[in-house]
């Protein structure tokens, strides 16, 4: 899984690692680590809102706390403190859409001692959505979890619930969020740390001094490790750009951990449209002694365009996937709320036995193989399925499943046992009323849909074919062929090529 240069950038061992499930935990955490900084606290996101409620119930009394106003007080109070920020600078007709505005964020930190910029440097229609806190470069955080007002939830998935605020619609509160991020420490920490000032570099022309080599511990001491002394590589993903070359470490670490799975493949996601991840995934399911797949995502898209889009193209995906399920492993599953209501899953997890952990920004969509820079991490808990790494990942991927019920992680270990699969168990647990999860099937469509489908509209595989929509289809031929070749090259398991024809999944006629 891990090969340096083909599947991951660099593969370092980590001393600690923390798994933090919603926003909640993750923002208690680096709120808590920020404090505790003595050099430096950098950032890369996609979206970065100032008025994020950061803390809802500050030790001080205070009332609600934005990440803005931290931010900003934490710098007046501690002036040696590096503190920058750098946010994709989206075109306007997305800020819209999605409701935020980097030149609202760039207007709320000017003439303060944070140094926000916006960083445009990728080709026309990407975006960068990257996902990333490094605080001293000695701890950082990587994962799904964008810093915007409607993105806050806890585990719990309250609906309605105060603290996730009012939207501007006056509805009581934003939709219910699930987001994943990794919090790391040691060599790891300190190369995202270089990633930050290479993007940094690339973005404004200024190259940052190297950290200090002593290193601070900043590491929460709320927080304890789900896994010690791990090994995690770091994957990126970007399109070419003037000198800087393409690379698709994270599409290539995400085909070697279908094609080395071999038990269970668990995938939480926003979006599943890859075709070539379909064709993986199929290929696994239709041999006779393939491992178990569970796919958690969104029950719909929430903004109109992804569902015209990106939801007609799931369609696809499942299509493609109950298929090949010969033999029965194939589950897609949405979650929803203790009264109905949709919960949309922003992570972008992978679980592979009770072994790999990939956590990060990418979604399993075209743009993020290759077109959007990506970050994402591997976590190698080890071999030894008995050892405590192992044991450790597979009570993680079950106390997510639990969280998902509205149950304990021992009910969901326990269901999984006794009936043979992580899809028995679930479908025991549903079964005495903890129906959280509901089935996911595919959609029969219509001319339109299946054109939108075969196209990926919306849904560019690299800058090739952003603008031009009808190479998609040979595009993801030859991307696939490439990225097989890579993983053989490194001795890695690959899925096979097609001979011929297309890797479109087949979408059902009305």
């Amino acid at each position: 899984m891990l090969e340096v240069g083909t599947t991951c950038w660099r593969a370092e061992v980590a001393p600690r690692a923390a798994l933090l499930v919603d926003m909640e935990p993750y923002l208690a955490a680096a709120k808590a680590a920020m404090r505790q900084a003595s050099r430096s606290i950098h950032f890369l996101n996609w979206a970065f809102d100032p008025d994020t409620i950061l803390d809802h119930e500050p030790t001080d009394g205070s009332g609600p706390q934005t990440i803005g106003r931290f931010l900003r007080d934490l710098s007046e109070a501690r002036p040696e403190l590096e503190i920058r920020i750098l946010c994709w600078k989206s075109p306007v007709a997305v800020a819209a859409t999605q409701r935020f505005f980097p030149w609202r964020s760039r207007r709320f930190f000017a003439d303060t001692r944070v140094d926000f910029r916006l960083d445009g440097t990728l080709p026309p229609g990407a975006s960068h959505h990257q996902k990333v806190i490094i605080v001293d470069d000695a701890v950082a955080f990587c994962g799904s979890c964008d810093i915007g007002p409607d993105r806050w939830d806890s585990p719990e998935h309250l609906h309605p619930d105060p603290r996730r605020g009012k939207t501007a619609k006056g509805t009581p509160c934003y939709d219910c969020r699930h987001e994943v991020m990794a919090m790391i420490d040691g060599p790891p920490a300190a190369t995202l740390g270089y990633l930050f000032r290479e993007r940094w570099a690339r973005a404004t022309g200024e190259m940052l001094a190297a950290p200090a080599e002593t290193v601070s511990d900043v590491w929460p001491a709320d927080v304890k490790p789900d896994l010690e002394n791990v090994e995690i590589g770091v994957s990126r993903t970007q399109a070419p750009w003037k000198d800087f070359p393409e690379l698709r470490q994270g599409e290539a670490a995400t085909l070697a951990a279908i094609a080395s799975a071999k038990t269970t493949l668990y995938i939480e996601n926003q979006y599943f449209t890859s075709p070539i991840v379909a064709e993986a995934i199929a290929q696994r399911l239709d041999e006779a002694d393939g491992p178990e797949v569970i796919l958690v995502s969104t029950r719909h898209s929430p903004s109109w365009f992804d569902q015209m889009t990106m939801d007609k193209t799931r369609a696809a995906f499942l299509k493609r996937l109950e298929d090949a399920d010969r033999h029965g492993r194939f589950s897609a599953y949405s979650p929803v709320t203790r009264n109905g209501r949709i919960i949309i899953v922003h992570a972008k997890l992978a679980v592979v036995d009770d072994r790999f952990v990939r956590i990060g920004s990418s979604n399993v969509n075209n743009r993020s193989q290759g077109f959007d820079s990506e970050c994402d991490l591997t976590l190698d808990a080890g071999a030894d399925p008995e050892g405590a790494g192992g044991s450790c990942v597979g009570v993680f991927r079950n106390r997510l499943i639990a969280h998902w019920l509205g149950c304990e992680e021992m009910q969901v270990t326990q269901a999984i046992m006794t009936h043979g699969g992580i899809s028995a168990g679930i479908e025991h647990l549903r079964d005495e009323g903890l129906d959280r999860l509901r089935p996911l099937r595919s959609r029969s469509h219509g001319a339109f849909s299946r054109f939108v489908a075969e196209h990926h509209l919306g849904d560019p595989i690299s800058a090739a074919d952003s603008l031009r929509p009808w190479r998609r289809p040979a595009q993801m031929r030859h991307k696939l062929a490439a990225a097989a070749h890579r993983l053989v090259r490194a001795d890695i398991p690959a899925p096979d090529v097609p001979l011929g024809g297309s890797i479109e999944p087949g979408v059902g006629q009305d």
